[in-house]
């Protein structure tokens, strides 16, 4: 007994690797014979892509799908049965050399479908860093019917964002909106998709344009002539209470136009914009674009700078003043011609409201003014932010006297007492 079982235990590592080997090529062999073949093409889908890696080249399908299940779940096995996937999770396209090599992954749908082989087993994927630049916006109109003449096109934006792997957003030098003028002489004026394009004028791939397109305007015309006319500011609203419009300028103040002969000659200027002085108080400069009519283009300038100059609200007022007598001598009389004279005042109105005319007297210089009839100018303190408009009268007469002493009466002389008679 006890030799027996030191044959058993001899050599027993060998003896079990030798069943274990024996047993999985049995497995393998069982597997080979009863292992099902898919005959058709799962595309591989990608996990947990970084926002910062693109993914430059399509991924090859998995094909060759050897799968083990059971007979009624065989029998429905349909390209929806299986999923393949890579994980991306942690690539970073700065350190991948543009390459990554990574495990595919193919499940079954059915718990009871039990994938055992497929190809590709890995996949090499050539990725690229994500990139982001801004590129101007260009119009290619072509060739220009005969006959027609056209304003240098304007677009809306003049610039957008390309994105895009790094290795094309290099590429790409601006964004191209391609026109084309009809031989009816019919202007722009249409949305246009955006095309990124190198230096060359070659399209670039794998780029994406934001926005995807622009506005374009051409103004086109058969027979047109150049007229400078000057800029009429366009004021909208009014000033705050006690305020007005003293003036409005533009810079420049005339522009050139084009246009058909017959149109340009009807027109006496070129307005702008509406610029809002509503409730202002102090003067307003703004730049606001030019409006021309219809069938009227701009040469060069399309902006205008407009200034309304905002001031009080100015007006006249006139008031009933007395006359104050300076430098008086107080031995001498003075008789006036009138007693009080008219002024009239200007200002602004709040200034005006302001001023309480009890408080408001005038002046009359006597100094020195002998005896006799004197005409004397009436001078005028106008009040802080006020101005003297007119006085009435401007001369008054002052008739200077000296009074009279009065007489004193002569004692009488005195009386004589009578002697006692002895």
């Amino acid at each position: 007994m006890r030799a027996a079982v030191a044959f058993v235990v001899r050599n027993w590592p060998l003896k079990l690797a030798a069943i274990l080997l024996a047993t999985a090529l049995y497995a393998g062999v069982v597997v080979s014979q009863n292992a099902r073949m898919w005959p058709g093409r799962v595309p591989i889908e990608t996990l947990n892509q970084p926002a910062s890696v693109f993914i430059l080249d399509p991924l090859p399908d998995v094909t060759g799908i050897r799968y083990l299940a059971p007979v009624d779940a065989a029998n429905r096995i349909t390209s929806a049965s299986f999923t393949a996937s890579v994980d991306l999770g942690g690539v970073d396209a700065r350190t991948a050399n543009g390459f990554v090599s990574v495990p595919v992954v193919v499940t079954a749908t059915d718990p009871r479908v039990q994938v055992v082989d497929y190809t590709p087993q890995r996949v090499q994927v050539r990725i690229d860093p994500l990139e982001v630049a801004t590129v101007p916006v260009e119009v290619e109109r072509g060739a220009l019917p005969e006959g027609l003449i056209a304003t240098d096109p304007a677009v809306v934006p003049s610039t957008v964002t390309v994105t895009g792997p790094r290795t094309q957003v290099s590429q790409v030098a601006s964004a191209l909106a391609r026109v084309r003028i009809q031989p009816a002489g019919l202007d722009v004026d249409q949305q246009v998709d955006l095309i990124p394009v190198d230096a060359k004028g070659d399209q670039v791939g794998q780029v994406d344009v934001s926005p995807s397109s622009a506005h374009v305007t051409i103004a086109v015309s058969s027979q047109s002539t150049t007229r400078s006319l000057p800029v009429a500011p366009v004021v909208k609203g009014d000033p705050a209470t006690g305020f007005e419009v003293t003036g409005t300028t533009s810079d420049p103040a005339v522009v050139t136009v084009h246009g058909d002969a017959a149109t340009l000659a009807g027109l006496t200027s070129i307005p702008t914009k509406p610029v809002s002085i509503t409730d202002a108080t102090d003067d307003i400069v703004r730049k606001v674009a030019l409006v021309p009519p219809s069938g009227v283009t701009l040469d060069l300038v399309t902006q205008v700078t407009v200034t309304v100059a905002i001031g009080p609200r100015e007006g006249t007022r006139t008031f009933t003043a007395g006359l104050v007598l300076d430098g008086a001598s107080p031995d001498r009389g003075y008789t006036l011609s009138t007693e009080s004279v008219l002024v009239a005042l200007g200002g602004s109105l709040a200034d005006l409201d302001a001023l309480d005319p009890r408080s408001f007297v005038v002046h009359v210089d006597v100094t020195d003014l002998g005896p006799g009839p004197h005409v004397v100018a009436v001078i005028v303190d106008a009040p802080k932010g006020l101005s003297v408009v007119s006085v009435s009268p401007a001369r008054v007469t002052v008739d200077v006297s000296v009074p009279t002493p009065t007489a004193t009466p002569a004692s009488p002389p005195p009386t004589a007492t009578p002697s006692a008679v002895p």
